[in-house]
């Protein structure tokens, strides 16, 4: 049992293919070996030789002198350590010695000039470090080539001669193995062989390495000596380190049980496998894994019983305006959360165990009056009405505001260390502001303020406070800054006298704004006017103050501080602009030129007057702009509401009600002083306003996300008729891709009902025939009906990447249609079997274009082309939806659920998702034995309640070693009588119990038919006993019956009688009533679930698959969403047959159209063959669009097209600023006309009438490498060309046009930056941009590009240089402020400045430095030799 145990401790079992040294890609560190150094075979490293079977020979003499009694066995041990000993001062000296006992090239030149015959090593080579490849190379006096300096995989380095310090020492750490030719290459194995082999410092190593004779040894070790002279010094050594590291040295084990997996792996690899103290710690706590992760900050903080009773009141006050629940229902609500939070925080259970076991709490019961029957004298006058408090988001709305919750008492707790330690100082120090306002802080943004005060007012006193405890102020000090330092000057020099003459504390003047109940603070006035007493010399304090006008500034900069930084004036300033504030957008000078009416900012370009309560209805446009007035574009502005009559409240509490020329001008200095105040909190205050709002914003845009995906996930396997609901069907999935219908072929994948792809193949014809018209059927249709015929699918499902999918769908359905192919069979109501068509589905595929290209998919079908692979994925999803979802893992995040998503931080939206997740899958539950033999069905298991993945990966480990089988649900926690480990602690078991169930198996006298439903362990005797009712049986009946088959003996019973249905005559309420009164349990929802799963357990209870609306398919093979594409939308089309009255279209997006005659022009004199020719891009508005059939009718009629499209929208009275837009339309339509631009049609596929921002939007989903050619801003004798560099990184190319016939043809010369040359469009695209697009490609698919931004990489060039630090290295990163430029960074050695050079990407070619290479390993040797040079200048 101990050794099974030290199994599943925790610790991860190493692969052997980790044990090799590797190189980070992501950290830049090395890897360490797991095995002995240099892989040496034997033990601990040493070498495998005869010495070894001399000491087996010995070991069997002893044990037969101890036979015969010639050895006195009590002094084995004492040997036998002594022996050891030895053998590890060997090892440890053979060690030394192979780090060391080479003999260096000074050496052997001493040698060789003692022996001339002997052969000289190459002389005039720089010295360089070892390389491992290119080392034979070395010794065949082979002369090395640039890219030798900068090899990528050496291993050692050679010390160098005293004065022998030039310059490519310090730069030949700089790797590239650009340079190697195939033969090197072929001969790498041996190369690397050769330099893991350790060199041995005994004279035959010497005399193969220099090529001596013996004589020449002999010379050799009188001169040298042999090495073993100071092997007394090295032995006290080792015998320190021993006693340092805490070795034994009588242990011959020690040194491997020292071992850690922290000392063979990468932290970054510990991290990802989940191998890190921090996982392993996880992993044995028994606390649910949610549970440790959310609450890691808060792990050491306990809640008071008073702390506990304010969270249930704090986290109802946030929730109730939301609930919008009768007034009644307030207190029993409030009591709700309290369970609940009991619940969460005292007996550790999770959100879907709350939901599932203890309902009930959540529910209210109150009577309701009923009218009395005048017929029915007993028919009660009330009836028993259950109000649902909380759902389960409001479960997970209480797990965030906890931790929320839990934040706000530590930084609470902290303060009041911090004030307590201001305290300490005086006895007579107390602050009645902190007093009052940090008990009742409710909000972070309240305790702030309490922070912010007191580092303005007692900054001296905390400077006292961290010099008597060491710095340490519970994290609350920070260093004081100038302007405080100043103010703490006046806040004890005599200017300060000015400020107590204001006759109001700040304090008090902010408890009069309040308006609480107490008496009103008034205002005293001084006797002298304010410039008078400033003038005074009470006041003046040379030489900082020794004018009266700077003593007055500097008292209403103090008193106005005083204001601004007050706890209770900032509450009262917080709470007028969340109850009366307005958000106004106001468009930048760049936001006019770039916000079109087509852009999508444009809804709140000239937004006005928006409440709070307005920008949270809609948190999509809100945080789009945040992300406009990020951009630049425009400014989101926070304003109070009727402000003035704010202000004037304000002075009025202010100013004193006094009568005089000193009260007008004491009045006038405190009007100054709050208007200073105002304007330093309005800062404060609009910032915290636009966070907050953002904070909800993004808030509600992950709720949509989770109910989204909430849906997506609600749907069980596709269900043909006659097949029962949860079923997992058979399943032909076919996909053209993004093919053309009838040209390109169609994949197909066959997947069985359990998972397994049984056949996959393609058809290329699937054109089903019309024999009355004698066209033969397709090609593959009769293949087709074989398939059909011979694997019996139950339902067919498509997909695909384009409309031409839709092609596909109906051919598909006519062929079902004409070939009568049938689904399975099923009773009808009256029992007859029958036959329906087969059900053909167009399936979602989400996620299948994320699992065709991904690892799992290699990993899974290596040998399938990737649109099978996606066929896999599509009938997979058709068999069960959640389990497909549950495998993306964190990809998850790719699928769009809200479109404003992109918006919120990733890491939100996966924390939201994955709470739907775990809802979704504690309500089906998981089979235990099913997800241990299955990876899809173990995808579900870190969402079960109380596991996550630590938890879930050591549930399977231990199952496996139990015996790869669990029989009850009991044999989770471990069986010691059986020998079972515990998988799971009894806290994380009861999370999890009831929703991992184990298939009921009859045969199996242990197996209980419990574990095969949701009722939780601990109501089975509650299930047993409801069972025992439902068969009528007495206690008696009972005792025998357990007694012989154990205590799940009556529910065997019940189902083997089949008398499930008796358990719908038992009285439920009678059986809560009881619970309630002698137990204290309320079980009345528990009671009902019971009864349920008795009857069928684990019924499914997800909706059945949904099938995707019109809409959705529209938008799944269109790319186009209802808002960004609909009738009166005017789009570019590519004409495709032009006919006299008619002329055909077709969209970006795929969906083709008509022009019909009347819509072709205005001139009715014109044929449409005269104005439009095929292939030519125009512009066209979209009169009628079919979402259904995929079909639009168009018009070319320049009066429709004149007529821009405009998205109808209700607005508001005062909430669009109409004047600001009409003045920004005029001016832009003024600089059009200076400008004499006319749009130009180019006919070329790619021309597209779009302006930069929108060539980049449409750029946006295409290609690296796409391009579209497009009007030029400046004039009519420009063209410019967009293409994608990357991701997110366009680069616009000036093309000038000459030898133009006319103005609005294309010139028959183009010129690109006055360098390259093109006839044609053709050329210019193939030459220039297609030539420049593979550049980029090299680059990017080269090993030294690192994926990520400037700063990820220095920081990878820094820690590779810090695990490295006799190395140097370089990676290239693109730029992307300037497109087509790439970063080269380089760091010549650890402690040198990280330096970068531009590298630009020309047609053909890399240029650095003004020169031109014309692939990668020219560019990265060219750097090399220019940094050679450039040190080489620098030395001299």
């Amino acid at each position: 049992m101990s050794a099974l145990r030290d199994l599943i401790v925790g610790e991860a079992e190493l692969d052997d293919e980790e044990g090799d040294e590797s190189f980070d890609e992501e950290t830049g560190e090395v890897r360490r070996s797991k095995q002995g150094t240099n892989g040496l075979n034997g033990v601990n490293g040493h070498y495998d030789d005869s010495s070894e079977e001399e000491e087996d020979d010995n070991d069997e003499e002893a044990a037969r002198q101890i036979r015969e009694g010639f050895i006195v066995e009590d002094d084995e041990d004492s040997e036998e350590r002594e022996r050891r000993r030895q053998e590890r001062k060997k090892r440890r000296r053979e060690e030394r010695e192979e780090e060391e006992a080479g003999l260096d090239e000074e050496d052997l030149d001493l040698i060789g000039e003692a022996l001339p015959d002997t052969e000289r090593r190459v002389t005039g080579e720089p010295k360089l470090k070892k390389l491992r490849r290119g080392h034979k190379e070395d010794r065949d006096g082979k002369p090395r080539g640039v890219g030798d300096i900068f090899d990528d995989e050496e291993e050692e380095e050679d010390i160098p001669r005293a004065g022998s310090r030039n310059m490519v020492d310090e730069f030949a750490g700089f790797i590239e193995e650009d340079s190697i030719d195939g033969d090197k290459a072929m001969g790498e194995e041996d190369d690397d062989a050769d330099i893991l082999r350790k060199p041995s410092r005994n004279i035959i190593g010497i005399k193969d390495a220099s090529g001596l004779d013996e004589i020449a040894l002999e010379d050799m070790k009188e001169a040298f000596g042999t090495g073993y002279e100071y092997d007394w010094a090295l032995e006290l050594q080792e015998q320190e380190e021993d006693a340092q590291a805490g070795i034994d040295p009588d242990d011959p084990d020690a040194m491997v049980k020292g071992i850690e997996l922290k000392d063979v792996f990468e932290p970054s690899q510990l991290v990802d496998r989940m191998l890190t103290d921090e996982d392993n710690r996880i992993r044995s706590t028994d606390q649910p894994e949610r549970f440790q992760l959310a609450r890691k900050p808060y792990q050491h903080l306990e809640l008071t019983e008073e702390e506990s009773r304010e969270e249930a009141v704090w986290i109802s006050d946030l929730m109730l305006p939301k609930k919008q629940l009768d007034a009644d229902l307030r207190e029993p609500f409030q009591k709700s959360v309290s369970k609940v939070l009991e619940f969460m925080n005292i007996d550790e259970y999770e959100v879907p165990f709350i939901f599932q076991h203890r309902k009930d709490y959540l529910i209210h019961a109150r009577p309701v009056s009923v009218t009395p029957d005048p017929y029915n004298a007993n028919v009660p006058d009330h009836a028993i009405r259950a109000e649902k408090l909380l759902n389960q988001t409001d479960l997970w709305d209480i797990f965030d505001m906890d931790l929320r919750f839990r934040a706000l008492i530590e930084k609470r707790r902290a303060l009041q260390r911090t004030y307590d330690n201001l305290a300490s100082l005086s006895e007579n120090f107390n602050d009645p502001v902190i007093e009052e306002m940090l008990p009742t802080a409710v909000t972070m943004e309240e305790l702030q303020d309490v922070q912010d005060y007191i580092h303005f007012q007692h900054a001296s006193r905390l400077a006292d406070v961290a010099t008597l405890n060491g710095t340490q102020t519970n994290g609350t000090h920070r260093r004081p800054g100038a302007s405080k330092m100043l103010f703490d000057r006046i806040r004890t020099g005599k200017v300060y006298g000015l400020v107590r003459a204001f006759g109001i504390s700040a304090d008090a003047f902010a408890q009069n704004a309040l308006k609480k109940e107490g008496r009103r603070q008034f205002t005293e006035d001084p006797t002298q006017r304010p410039d008078d007493m400033a003038d005074s010399d009470e006041i003046l304090d040379p030489p900082d103050y020794s004018s009266g006008a700077q003593c007055l500034r500097a008292a209403k900069a103090m008193f106005a501080e005083e204001i601004a930084l007050s706890p209770k004036m900032r509450k009262v300033v917080r709470q007028t602009y969340f109850l009366n504030g307005l958000i106004d957008c106001h468009r930048t000078e760049k936001g006019l030129r770039k916000i079109d009416e087509q852009h999508p900012y444009y809804d709140f370009k000239y937004l006005r007057n928006q409440q709070l309560g307005d920008i949270a209805r809609k948190p999509d446009r809100f945080l789009r702009m945040l992300k406009a007035e990020e951009e630049g574009l425009v400014d989101v502005r926070v304003r109070i509401e009727n402000f003035e009559n704010f202000k004037k409240r304000l002075y009025a509490d202010l100013e004193s009600d006094n009568y005089s020329e000193i009260a007008d001008a004491w009045n006038r200095e405190r009007r100054e002083a709050l208007d200073m105040a105002l304007l330093k909190l309005d800062k404060v205050m609009v910032r915290g306003v636009k966070e907050a709002l953002r904070t909800e914003c993004e808030n509600q845009v992950a709720k949509a996300c989770r109910e989204e995906y909430g849906k997506k996930l609600d749907q069980a396997p596709y269900k043909p008729k006659g097949m029962v609901l949860g079923t997992s069907p058979r399943v032909l999935a076919l996909s053209n891709g993004s093919g053309t219908f009838g040209r390109d072929p169609i994949c197909w994948a066959f997947v069985e009902d359990d998972g397994r792809v049984l056949e996959n193949g393609r058809f290329t014809d699937l054109v089903m025939g019309d024999p009355e018209r004698q066209i033969a059927n397709g090609a593959d249709v009769d293949v087709f009906e074989e398939l059909i015929l011979r694997r019996k699918p139950d339902v067919i499902g498509v997909s695909g990447f384009s409309t031409e999918t839709r092609k596909l769908y109906k051919h598909i359905e006519d062929i079902i249609e004409g070939k009568r192919l049938l689904g399975p069979e099923y009773e009808d109501e009256d029992g007859t079997l029958r036959n329906d068509k087969l059900d053909v589905v167009v399936v979602n595929d989400e996620v299948a274009r994320l699992y065709q290209s991904s690892d799992r998919a290699n990993m899974e079908h290596p040998g399938f082309a990737p649109l099978t692979k996606y066929c896999v994925a599509l009938a997979k999803y058709v068999q069960n939806p959640m389990k497909e979802y549950a495998s993306l893992g964190r990809d998850i995040i790719s699928i769009t659920f809200d479109q404003a998503q992109r918006f919120v931080p990733n890491e939100k939206i996966i924390k939201a998702l994955e709470t739907a997740m775990v809802d979704m899958v504690n309500l089906c539950g998981v089979e235990v034995n099913e997800a241990v033999s299955d990876l899809y069905t173990a995808n579900l298991l870190p969402y079960i309640c109380g596991l996550g993945p630590r938890k879930a990966a050591q549930l399977v480990k231990v199952i496996n070693l139990n015996g790869g089988e669990v029989i009850t649900r009991a044999e989770l926690v471990g069986d010691p009588d059986q020998n079972k480990l515990a998988a799971v602690g009894p806290k994380v078991w009861n999370n999890c119990a009831s929703f991992l169930y184990i298939d009921f198996d009859p045969s199996e006298l242990d197996a209980d038919y419990l574990d095969n439903t949701r009722v939780h362990p601990e109501d089975y005797d509650l299930g047993r006993k409801m069972a025992a009712d439902a068969l009528e049986l007495d206690e008696e009946d009972i005792e025998a019956e357990q007694q012989e088959n154990g205590p799940g003996a009556i529910v065997r019973k019940l189902i083997k009688d089949e008398a499930q249905e008796k358990v719908n005559d038992l009285i439920l309420e009678e059986y809560a009533e009881q619970l309630e009164k002698n137990f204290n349990q309320r079980k009345r929802a528990t009671l009902e679930t019971i009864r349920a799963e008795l009857q069928q357990p684990y019924e499914e209870l997800r909706r059945n698959f949904a099938l995707l609306s019109t809409n959705e398919i529209f938008t799944m093979l269109t790319g186009e969403t209802l808002d960004s594409l609909c009738e009166g939308m005017i789009v570019p089309i590519s004409i495709k047959k032009v006919a006299d009255d008619y002329v055909e279209g077709k969209m970006d997006c795929g969906i083709e159209g008509t022009v019909p005659a009347l819509a072709i022009s205005n001139r009715s004199d014109v044929s449409a063959k005269q104005l439009f020719s095929t292939h030519q891009t125009v512009q066209a508005k979209i009169t009628y669009l079919n979402r259904k059939q995929l079909s639009a009718n168009f018009s070319l009629r320049e009066d429709e097209l004149q007529r821009p499209y405009r998205k109808e929208v209700d607005r508001m009275r005062d909430e669009w600023d109409e004047e600001e837009e009409r003045k920004d339309r005029e001016s832009m339509m003024e600089k059009n006309d200076v400008s004499g631009r006319t749009q130009r049609v180019i006919k070329h596929p790619l021309f597209k009438p779009f302006n930069s921002v929108q060539a980049e939007e449409y750029l946006g989903s295409q290609a690296r490498g796409d391009l579209v050619i497009r009007p030029s801003s400046k004039g009519l004798d420009h063209l410019a060309v967009t293409w994608k560099v990357s991701d997110n990184i366009y680069q616009h190319i000036d093309v000038l046009e000459l030898d133009k016939s006319n103005q609005l043809s294309s010139g028959t010369t183009l010129k690109i930056g006055g360098r390259y040359n093109y006839s044609d469009l053709d050329e210019l695209i193939v030459n220039h941009v297609k030539a420049m697009a593979k550049k980029v490609d090299e680059m990017m698919g080269h090993e030294k590009y690192q994926n990520g931004s400037k700063a990820d990489t220095e920081r990878w060039l820094t820690t590779y240089t810090e695990a490295n630090p006799k190395r140097s290295v370089y990676n290239f990163c693109i730029d992307p402020k300037h497109p087509g430029y790439f970063f080269l960074c380089f760091k010549a050695g650890q402690h040198a400045q990280v330096q970068h050079w531009a590298v630009k990407v020309v047609p053909q070619a890399f240029e650095l430095q003004k020169t031109l290479y014309p692939d990668m390993r020219a560019l990265c040797n060219g750097f090399k030799l220019l940094f050679q040079n450039m040190q080489s200048g620098k030395r001299r």
